[in-house]
């Protein structure tokens, strides 16, 4: 008996007009991404183990996906390992490579071994797909490209002014309000600090990035849990519920980070950044949220992060600044920043919200019907010269019934149908057939090309 086909969970297939959809967001972020001069790099989708493990944190490391060494990957193994049938230490004995878990620390791999080649500083554009062990649900995938603008070699903020002018572009573009939430981790770093528990900062900054999605209450609880103690859970709760303007929020923070340094240093930051974004005149809301973390653990200055207002959705886009990520590479001292799309999430809002412009997602767009080998002789160099003309034009392979070649167009959402008989080869002409209208006309050849352009 057959086996039933089927795919693993957390992936997808994309029909021809999914393609379409799918590739009319890859192209609007390409050409933002070109038009502030980012240059396009691919990297493997495999990495070495080395390169990615320690880089997302742990639970970031319980998401990779490991590629199990070809050939007999027992021989290196004792019975003993074999039998204590530890699944972490047998993996690190039979994995040696991994499926990409985001672009960003392939870029920093990139960068450092390809030091001696590059202009810095570099302003790279990827879009590729990337692998997470993740639980599937709604928005959330196993295999799912990121489209990703990275700026390294630079410490200046206008790279982030910049960064975010690219996700209000891109946004504007595509149709979608969002809101653009703006964090630092060195403000961050000094609220562990005020609350005494700066050794604590990576698992404060993992819960309460949780906030949106598990409320106050359960923030609270994991915090417990991480032995965060009750005296700096309490005073954390006015800093993570603070509200107001942008400047208003930076005001209190200020005032209650005076005693550290980084602290100040994230607020200052902050404010450069959202004081020359006022002077751009953004088209999308900007908010100062402090309970915003990213979860990964390399960020160090100003984060993002990018909602859907009129879908409920997670983030659609992220970044940050990361001083120290190619520093374990070998390559220290060297600053980066950047964002990434979230292509499939982005793609679901733009379902959700009906979006896509309809030639965008529109194929063929004129079809010659075939009435046999004379008339398709005379069809082939008109359909040539339509195709030159940058019409999508096909010639329909077989001669077939007509009502068989007119379900074909209606099926595909063919505007246009060119009919050529015994008549219209007499004429030198073509019928053109308009499929909304119903409406035919005899028409000549540079007519034909005029009216469907």
């Amino acid at each position: 008996m057959a086996t039933k086909p089927s795919i693993p969970k957390g992936t997808r297939d994309f029909s021809p007009v999914e393609m379409a959809k799918r590739n009319y967001i890859f192209n609007t972020i390409r050409e933002v991404f070109y038009l502030y001069g980012f240059q396009q790099i691919e990297t493997p989708s495999m990495e070495n183990l080395s390169t990615l493990m320690g880089k997302y944190g742990e639970e970031g490391d319980k998401l990779l996906f490991k590629i199990q060494n070809s050939g007999d990957y027992f021989s290196g193994l004792t019975d003993e390992e074999l039998l204590s049938r530890n699944a972490a230490k047998l993996a690190s004995k039979f994995c040696e490579k991994g499926l990409r878990y985001d672009l960003t620390v392939p870029f920093a791999r990139y960068v450092v071994m390809h030091r001696d080649e590059l202009q810095l500083p570099f302003k790279r554009y990827q879009i590729q797909p990337v692998w997470r062990a993740d639980r599937p649900q709604r928005g959330r995938y196993r295999e799912f490209y990121q489209c990703d603008a990275d700026v390294v070699g630079s410490d200046s903020l206008l790279n982030e002014v910049e960064l975010m002018q690219i996700v209000d572009t891109v946004f504007q573009r595509l149709g979608v309000c969002v809101q653009i939430k703006i964090n630092n981790r060195k403000i961050l770093t000094g609220i562990a600090e005020v609350i005494g528990e700066s050794d604590k900062i990576v698992d404060i900054t993992v819960a309460i990035d949780k906030l949106d999605k598990i409320g106050l209450d359960k923030v609270n609880e994991e915090l417990r849990a991480d032995g965060i103690t009750e005296e700096a859970i309490s005073k954390l709760q006015p800093i993570i519920s603070l509200s107001g303007t942008n400047d208003e929020k930076l005001a209190v923070i200020a005032d209650v980070l005076k005693t550290s340094e980084t602290g100040l240093k994230g607020v200052e930051e902050t404010r450069f950044i959202l004081d020359a974004l006022k002077t751009v005149g953004l088209k999308n809301e900007m908010e100062l949220d402090l309970t915003l973390a990213r979860g990964l653990n390399y960020y160090t200055g100003a984060i993002f992060e990018v909602k859907a207002l009129d879908t409920p959705m997670g983030s659609i886009t992220g970044g940050g600044r990361y001083d120290n990520l190619t520093g374990i590479f070998g390559m220290p001292g060297l600053s980066g920043v950047g964002i990434s799309f979230g292509a499939d999430r982005i793609y679901d809002v733009l379902n959700a919200l009906d979006l896509y412009p309809k030639e965008a997602v529109s194929a063929t767009r004129l079809l010659f019907i075939n009435f046999g080998e004379k008339e398709t002789a005379y069809c082939l160099p008109i359909a040539a010269q339509a195709r030159q003309a940058g019409i999508r034009t096909e010639v329909y392979p077989d001669k077939a019934k007509m009502k068989k070649q007119m379900s074909y167009a209606n099926a595909k959402g063919i505007a246009f149908v060119a009919l050529a008989g015994e008549n219209e080869i007499a004429q030198q002409k073509i019928t053109l057939k308009n499929m909304v209208t119903g409406e035919q006309q005899l028409v000549s050849v540079d007519e034909l090309i005029e009216r469907v352009k």
